[in-house]
């Protein structure tokens, strides 16, 4: 086993502090294979039954770019709607996407008909499949802060439409549509603590005892 020295450890801490959903990015291009790296990564995450469920679309093309956008747009204002008074204001306020600054596109889904692994782990608990796919994206998030990108992790998306535009199998099961680039600055708080909407809690909260 690989013995890993407590000046690491402190040091893989601070990736994981430093990491943020980033919102506002530069217009530099990604540097060549970026992408096609940070999916490597991603492929050495754990998976239920090692089943490997997560499909990786690099969106290139303009087009299914400017859908994508549009489609974002239709969502937010929907979401919007569903607020009122002060709240309603906050969220019209908030960055929720770098899809028109992002140099970077990828769409990410869960192959739920996937027989790799022969279904091991999966009977009880089919869900695994997504979450597998979830661990996969955590796993690209801190790499990619690693060297330095950002990656925001866009949901305010209609799963059906995303399917249309990018063309892919119905089997598949829409994930997150990530936006990878270089981050405008850098902050010691993530953005939704900074515009007031909600702020990181103490582990404490989350933790029970039996």
């Amino acid at each position: 086993m690989v013995a890993f020295d407590e000046a690491f450890r402190r040091q893989l801490r601070e990736l994981f502090v430093w990491r943020r959903d980033v919102r506002r990015f530069r217009p530099d291009p990604l540097p060549s294979g970026a992408m096609e790296r940070l999916i490597e990564i991603a492929c050495l995450s754990p998976s239920v039954g090692l089943s490997q469920p997560w499909r990786f679309v690099i969106v290139e093309d303009s087009a299914r770019r400017s859908a994508v956008v549009e489609d974002f747009r239709a969502c937010n204002a929907d979401a919007l709607h569903s607020y009122s008074g002060e709240r309603a204001a906050r969220y019209a306020s908030l960055k929720l996407a770098g899809l028109e600054e992002a140099p970077g596109h990828l769409a990410v889904f869960a192959d739920k008909t996937n027989d790799m692994g022969h279904r091991l782990g999966r009977a009880t608990m089919p869900d695994t499949v997504e979450y597998s796919v979830a661990a996969a994206i955590c796993c690209m998030w801190l790499a990619a802060r690693a060297d330095g990108m950002g990656l925001g992790w866009v949901s305010i998306l209609n799963p059906a439409r995303i399917h249309e535009v990018l063309e892919v199998p119905e089997s598949w099961k829409f994930i997150g549509y990530l936006c990878v680039g270089y981050p405008q600055k850098e902050f010691d708080r993530p953005e939704l603590e900074r515009a007031n909407w909600e702020y990181r809690r103490s582990a404490k909260e989350f933790t029970t005892r039996r």
